[in-house]
């Protein structure tokens, strides 16, 4: 985990660079609030404690990185608490809960408190999002938009920042490209063809570099508690969350749509590990043939 961490501090840094000390106190706040309460949890519980793993800092680090840098202390503190102990603890901890806590805590925000969470205006940025801007039919910078000078979440808006942190964890063997790679490549076909711009280089660049498409595929999707274990259930989960990300950005309302894609994911990952499992040399029908 402490691989991970390391990855995603370009993007971390980025963020704090570019929203500046709003950014940072709430991704410290954020990551103390999930390694606090999964220390509290297990302390009380008369547990072994496991914030040594550094699972807690990763769910903390993801959760701020997906928070507005508009957003108060306090959200970063109810999301944490909410990521760790109902979503992970109390479900049996790393390695028993069934989706990802930082995204699960991130659409519970963003229910509870709309208004906060769709709020992207500081004072470097006034307007939408691009992605919002692209749904309006309006132009955006590309060139912005890849170096990550745009409007958005702390950690989502440098596409540069999170490709560096995804080739470390790519060339220390931590993930493989089969989650990221069928997922980005499943979506770029269906843009392609319900996206209404056909294969507009321009529109596939933005959609590519805007909101948190590329920091999901990476750093959520692949997470190894929550993806499929088999390679042909990865391959159809990668491809399962590039089709619907690209429903909710299509048709939706909403411009985005790549959280609530890797949670439904993770919902169905035990079927499509069931439907995925290799089958045993010389069983067929459930019977040993001989």
């Amino acid at each position: 985990m402490l691989a991970v961490v390391i990855a995603l501090l370009p993007a971390a840094g980025f963020g704090i660079y570019n929203f500046g000390i709003d950014a940072l106190i709430l991704i410290v706040v954020t990551v103390a609030s999930t390694v606090i309460t999964e220390y509290a949890y297990e302390k009380w519980m008369k547990k072994k404690i496991t914030i040594g793993d550094y699972s807690a800092v990763v769910t903390g680090l993801l959760l701020a990185l997906n928070l507005p840098s508009s957003a108060p202390w306090w959200i970063g503190v109810i999301g944490g608490v909410f990521a760790i102990l109902v979503v992970k603890m109390l479900f049996g901890g790393l390695g028993q809960n069934f989706m990802n806590p930082a995204l699960a805590a991130r659409c519970f925000l963003i229910i509870s408190f709309t208004s906060i969470m769709t709020n992207f205006e500081v004072d470097a940025y006034s307007g939408a999002t691009p992605l919002a801007a692209i749904k309006n039919g309006e132009s955006v910078n590309i060139l912005d938009m890849i170096i990550g000078k745009t409007a958005g979440t702390i950690g989502e808006t440098s596409m540069i920042a999170i490709v560096i942190g995804a080739c470390f964890l790519l060339l220390l063997g931590v993930i493989d490209l089969r989650v990221p790679g069928s997922y980005i490549v499943s979506f770029v076909i269906f843009i392609c063809l319900f996206g209404g711009h056909g294969a507009d280089p321009a529109y596939i660049s933005a959609q590519l570099a805007g909101g948190g498409l590329m920091l999901g595929a990476f750093f959520m999707a692949t997470d190894y508690v929550t993806r499929p274990i088999t390679k042909n259930g990865q391959y159809v989960y990668g491809i399962f969350l590039g089709v619907l990300t690209g429903i909710f950005r299509v048709f939706g309302p909403s411009a985005e749509g790549v959280s609530y894609a890797i949670i439904i994911g993770n919902l169905l990952v035990p079927l499509m590990e069931k439907m995925t499992l290799p089958k045993g040399f010389g069983i067929k029908g459930g019977k040993v043939h001989e």
